[in-house]
């Protein structure tokens, strides 16, 4: 792209001006459509060093009331905290709320290019990433999000003379990194990865745009136009439906829900003698996954009442509270709601080493939110590809996902329901929504099934919990993640 590039003639300054003036009003205009419509923006800002990132971002935001806008410069390399994170990580618990803007200074494209430039990235971590990249994205703009990405070039000849003028003066000389210098001396290397990175991540969805940025007002318009027209699409598109994308993952094959037999037991001594011995298991297991930087992702759904907190609290009373976290996943809070649905789990992930465990999950899209209507049919359709997607992720970045069905039958719910309800220390488990959930139960069951056939995939698979005997599936759960924890240091 920066090979081929052909810039518009830039227009006499009285022009420039004009068209300035305009191209700002219709920004300014369009920021409360944006509002009301609850259209998020990203905006990407990329290019050379010296190349006037932080001056356009500051030009665009003047045309912006403050309360609709954030800006992150993300120029610097990723801390020890988020080194301990997925590569996306830090990318993906920025995006913008609905109707709000989010510029970056910088973002996965300069962390990734640099990576190639000084750490020497493998063919097949760079294709990895570009991939990883490319889906993230597509989920951004399959979810309503505008992605705006802007790569301001100039030449080797400007950037010199601009890191000589900023060197020479003793208030922004500071502003000149030796990146920048290495940049100016490597020009044409850099410019073959930039290049590369460009074509590689150019997507009718979220296509990038190369911005002559030799003059800042120039530079400026520019931008105003690209933006304001993707605004006025990205309004127009709102009402359209998304593609659905056909599975590319290996799946596992699983039984439908009533095929799955229930009478499993365990006497009370058998069980009493298994827990201690796989509890302490498990707290060897939880050292090494510590000293070996494993992170572990364990979800667990499951019927109402089917004793999901039971099997969470054999499992953390074997943990050392310093390397775990629970988390009860209920309806999501505002700024929860108006963001991605995934925002809320990718900003609740472990660090290397941790265990993260998730009583409910993202997997509401295709369970309560298709059934109460809280998203459209296309939105929870496509659910179970971003998802595959997501978990593909977290397996890509070295993370054990364990998956936990928790499978009880409807007498079954209906017993344990009324002993909370006559039971006053058991009563604050009870509510409402239980009981007319319990209505839905066949609906529910198909769409579980559904759930379960499109997201067991070979590197995140679905374990069902026959919970009958609460004793039999809680070791069963210690079982797996013992396994599975096992296979992956092995590994």
């Amino acid at each position: 792209m920066l090979k081929n590039v052909h810039f518009l003639e830039k227009p006499e300054e009285e022009e420039l001006k004009q068209r300035l003036g305009k191209a700002r009003e219709k920004l300014f205009g369009q920021q409360m459509l944006l509002k009301d419509h609850k259209v998020p923006v990203l905006v990407l800002v990329e290019g050379w060093g010296t190349a006037g990132k932080g001056s356009l971002i500051g030009n665009l935001i003047q045309n912006i009331d403050p309360r609709f806008f954030k800006v992150a410069p993300m120029e610097d390399a990723p801390d020890e905290e988020e080194k301990r994170k997925p590569f996306l990580y830090r990318y993906f618990s920025k995006i913008p709320e609905a109707g709000k803007f989010m510029f970056l200074d910088s973002g996965w494209m300069g962390e990734m290019t640099g990576m190639c430039l000084h750490e020497g990235m493998s063919q097949k971590d760079y294709e990895q990433r570009i991939e990883s990249i490319r889906r993230f994205e597509r989920q951004l703009t399959d979810n309503g999000y505008l992605v705006v990405k802007l790569f301001c070039h100039i030449s080797q000849k400007e950037q010199k003379k601009r890191i000589k003028e900023l060197i020479g003066n003793i208030d922004t000389k500071w502003r000149v990194s030796e990146e920048d210098k290495w940049q100016n001396k490597h020009y044409e290397k850099c410019g073959l990865v930039f290049d590369r990175y460009l074509e590689d991540t150019h997507a009718p969805s979220a296509p990038w745009y190369v911005i002559d940025a030799k003059s800042k007002k120039w530079a400026e318009l520019q931008a105003l136009d690209i933006l304001t027209q993707g605004i006025e699409i990205a309004l127009q598109n709102q009402s359209l439906a998304v593609p659905l994308l056909q599975n590319v993952f290996p799946l596992v094959k699983m039984p439908k829900l009533a095929e799955v037999a229930l009478d499993q037991s365990m006497e009370d001594k058998e069980y009493k003698g298994e827990l201690k011995t796989l509890q302490f298991q498990l707290q060897e297991l939880h050292n090494r996954l510590y000293r070996m930087k494993v992170p572990v992702v364990i979800l667990f759904e499951g019927w109402d009442a089917a004793g999901k907190g039971g099997n969470i609290k054999r499992i953390t009373e074997a943990l050392d509270p310093r390397g775990f976290e629970v988390h009860p996943i209920a309806s999501p809070e505002p700024h929860e709601k108006a963001r991605h649905y995934l925002w809320r789990f990718w900003t609740r992930l472990p660090k290397t080493g941790h265990i993260a465990i998730f009583d409910r999950s993202w997997y509401g899209r295709v369970m309560v939110e298709r059934l109460e209507g809280f998203c459209s049919e296309n939105d929870w359709k496509r659910a179970y590809n971003e998802m595959n997607e997501f978990e593909k992720e977290l397996h890509d970045w070295g993370a054990v996902i364990i998956k936990f069905w928790v499978q009880i039958d409807k007498d079954t719910q209906l017993a344990r329901f009324e002993e909370r309800r006559d039971t006053p220390e058991k009563r604050w488990k009870i509510t409402d929504e239980d009981w007319r959930n319990r209505q839905k139960w066949d609906q529910y069951e198909v769409a579980v099934d559904e759930m379960i056939e499109k997201t067991s995939t070979s590197y995140a698979p679905w374990h069902i919990l026959e919970s009958v005997d609460k004793k039999y599936a809680r070791i069963k759960a210690l079982k797996i993640v013992i396994e599975e924890i096992q296979k992956a240091l092995k590994g």
